[in-house]
């Protein structure tokens, strides 16, 4: 088997490796090659977040570092080639489980580059996550600890190092990709607000910034014999993109791996050639247009979701619900509409909101509907060697009503029985459009095209809704899985148009967007 090296920035100290296949997942490498046995594997499929490591790459601005907890399990090592990575041994280097030789509360040595705040010339022990861990008491059988450390790392780089609080409600909604099996989040939910009262630690950015430039990642942009024929091939422009897809139409695409790289733990898939998308510098981008934005195929989850909640704040809450950070910070937009998974959920947000899809190929391209992107189960109308390059998303008109209910059994981090996004236009007590899409309901993400037409051009009432409810129950014949039944999915359909109407009428308490649970003393 072909295989080539890998090479990224860790402990300020560059590591290349030789002959890593294309399919070996990071937590591989960390735990086999390198012996790196403090991130854990858990699930291996990206739901507990024990594995969580967190990667550093510059940004578009090349002056500063973005920092993202990803999940180690389900990454392909290569993606990270050229980025520099933190697991829970790098924080600090040295680390100790003998609780009475750590400082006393408060008193917290440096680590790299203290900030103003630091009073103590000590060896460095624990940086000020872990800290914070230890004094609120946060850790207990001590599986899940290293990934909740990782992400409160995460949070402090891009919070605390920025000189912004952490709240709760940030704590709860950054950390929700992490599960912790003893029930112990309350203290850990301590340390996401202690952790910025102690002595700063810094990332000597510009220095890192520096080791980062070179060498160039392999695969990109000297297209050479040799690099053509590399296993993993991570092009960094749009026509390097487009001509090794034309040169490989057999490879296998990847973006963010949240999918794939279930493939291969789960499936034990191999793959003789991979071609990753995420370093087109064309498809990072969230351009902006005066009637639609247009998200490229290599931006992330989180990124993605940011332009849309921007556009349509009420998109917050289902943001997040979309799934746990890191593989929001992993995932990309494109990479989940071109896997076509019908219990995916941005396609029917996405369909509700009239978004076109944009495939290209050395050969032109072409633009469509995303709902007729799809035509079976994980089934496209995709070329061989087309790619889906960008996902065009119309702005907000005025008299737009939106909503999209996701429904699952639990209620973060989790995957839809059931996702329906309604859109209705109403002007004069008249319904002018109506835009539906369904997810978990049928083998493909669809629009509800005939409850809209029961919906169009009517009075906007009670009656209006109870009619459209049946019209929504009968026109789809959803399976009975391990998530749902078909009859639940069925009835949950017709109940999440009445809850569109509802909340229309002012009616909060059926939304937990309005509930906020208050801890006991």
């Amino acid at each position: 088997m072909n295989t080539q090296t890998l090479s990224f920035i860790r402990r300020g100290e560059r590591i290349s490796l030789s002959n890593v296949p294309p399919e070996r997942t990071l937590l591989e490498v960390l735990r086999e090659d390198l012996g790196c046995t403090g991130t854990k594997e858990g699930c291996g499929e990206g739901d507990c977040g024990a594995c969580t490591v967190v990667l550093g790459e510059a940004q578009a601005d090349g002056g500063h570092l973005s920092y993202r907890a990803i999940n180690s399990c389900i990454r392909l090592a290569h993606s990270i080639n050229g980025m520099a990575l933190w697991t829970v041994e790098d924080i600090a280097p040295t680390l100790r489980t003998d609780v009475s030789s750590l400082p006393p509360e408060g008193a917290v040595p440096c680590l790299g580059r203290p900030g103003a705040a630091a009073t103590t010339a000590q060896a460095p022990l624990l940086h000020p996550v872990q800290q914070a861990m230890v004094q609120c008491h946060a850790s207990q059988c001590g599986f899940c600890t290293p990934g909740f450390v990782m992400s409160l790392f995460g949070i402090y780089q891009n919070h605390v190092c920025q000189g912004q609080p952490v709240t709760r409600e940030l704590a709860q909604a950054e950390l929700s990709g992490n599960l912790c099996r003893c029930t112990g989040y309350r203290p850990i939910f301590d340390a996401a607000q202690a952790m910025g009262s102690l002595p700063r630690v810094e990332i000597d950015e510009a220095e890192l910034l520096q080791k980062l430039k070179l060498p160039k990642p392999i695969g990109s942009p000297q297209q050479t014999d040799s690099i053509q024929k590399l296993p993993y091939q991570a092009p960094t422009t749009l026509p390097d993109l487009l001509a090794a897809r034309a040169a490989h139409p057999e490879a296998q695409l990847v973006a963010g791996c949240t999918d794939v790289g279930l493939w291969v733990t789960k499936q034990h898939k191999q793959f003789a050639h991979v071609l990753d998308v995420t370093r087109v510098a064309e498809l990072r981008r969230v351009e902006q247009y005066p009637h639609h934005i247009a998200i490229g195929a290599a931006v992330t989850l989180s990124d993605a979701f940011a332009a849309l909640v921007a556009d349509r704040p009420q998109l917050q809450t289902f943001a997040r619900r979309f799934a746990g950070l890191p593989v929001r910070n992993s995932g990309t937009l494109g990479g989940n509409v071109a896997n076509g998974s019908p219990i995916g959920d941005s396609m029917p947000l996405l369909i509700a909101l009239g978004a076109n899809v944009v495939l290209m190929s050395t050969r032109g391209h072409r633009e469509m509907p995303l709902e007729n992107l799809y035509t079976g189960y994980r089934q496209n109308v995709m070329a061989k060697d087309e790619v889906l390059a960008w996902i065009k998303v119309p702005k907000p008109q005025p008299g737009e009503n939106l909503k999209v209910y996701k429904i699952s059994k639990r209620f973060d981090d989790d995957i839809s029985a059931v996702c329906l996004a309604i859109r209705l236009h109403i002007h004069d007590g008249k319904v002018t459009t109506a835009s539906i899409g369904a997810g978990g309901v049928a083998a493909v993400p669809a629009r509800a095209i005939k409850t809209e037409a029961s919906l169009a051009h009517q009075i906007y009432s009670k009656a209006t809704i109870d009619a459209a409810m049946q019209v929504l129950r009968a026109e789809f014949h959803p399976l009975s899985d391990m998530r749902a039944s078909a009859a639940y999915r069925t009835q949950v359909l017709g109940n999440l148009l009445q809850r569109y109407w509802l909340e229309s009428q002012g009616v909060t308490q059926i939304n937990l967007d309005n509930f906020t649970l208050k801890e006991l003393a």
